[in-house]
């Protein structure tokens, strides 16, 4: 095999990308956001749509998104006047999906020492969620309601190009569907238009590699488990 250092690049930055959740509190410099955002927007979608909106946060704002979240997850009574913008997970569980979610769980629980009676210790940890992990950047990505599946797609490989980007430049991500429950919060804070629907948020910034939660790697499926090769 011909040495190729761009084929290698574009690997490492691919098979290095790890869902993050625990950072430090380094600032992230405005024109690398600004180049990740350039570099993700050359994704392809249907007839040129670019279905794509962005809402970049940081600072005091990216705090008090936080923080109404957090109030309103945090108290039962008010958790129960939200609800997801849209179903992404499925609604009724099927192996082999099933297994594969709760390994995960049980992993990064593991790795924290959560046990499975420990009911305030996991929802402290997806609570952790609405904290962007304490990265010093929190992303919010939105679509327009007038937009169908094709650019749900779409918009899934401008979510990728953000990660591997970031990867590109020793930066790491989490991509987060937990924001999905707070889309009447989430507009409020940040504006959003009528016709816009949270498609999720996205923690990044430079991972702590002294947190035990930075050294979950989940596993992957064999190729002949999900290809055929037909000739």
């Amino acid at each position: 095999m011909i040495h190729n250092p761009q084929q290698e690049a574009v690997d490492a930055a691919i098979t290095s990308r790890r869902s993050i959740r625990a950072y430090l509190p380094t600032p992230v410099a405005r024109e690398d956001l600004e180049k990740i955002l350039e570099v993700a927007a050359r994704a392809p979608s249907g007839t040129n749509i670019q279905p794509w909106k962005v809402y970049v946060l940081t600072g005091a704002k990216k705090e008090a998104l936080s923080d109404a979240i957090l109030d309103a997850y945090n108290d039962p009574e008010k958790n129960k006047e939200h609800s997801e913008a849209y179903f992404y997970y499925p609604r009724q569980w099927v192996s082999p999906f099933i297994e594969r979610r709760r390994k995960v769980g049980w992993d990064l629980y593991g790795l924290l020492g959560i046990t499975r009676d420990n009911k305030a210790g996991m929802a402290h940890q997806h609570g952790r969620n609405f904290r962007f992990f304490d990265a010093p950047v929190g992303l919010i990505f939105t679509i327009d309601r007038v937009l169908e599946q094709g650019s749900w797609i779409d918009y899934g490989m401008f979510l990728q190009n953000i990660m591997v980007a970031a990867r590109a430049r020793g930066l790491d991500t989490c991509p987060q569907a937990a924001f999905i429950h707070y889309p009447r919060i989430i507009a409020e804070h940040l504006g959003l238009g009528e016709n816009e629907t949270v498609v999720c948020g996205m923690s990044l910034g430079w991972a702590d590699p002294d947190k035990v939660e930075n050294s979950l790697v989940t596993e992957r499926e064999p190729l002949d488990a999900f290809v055929r090769f037909i000739e």
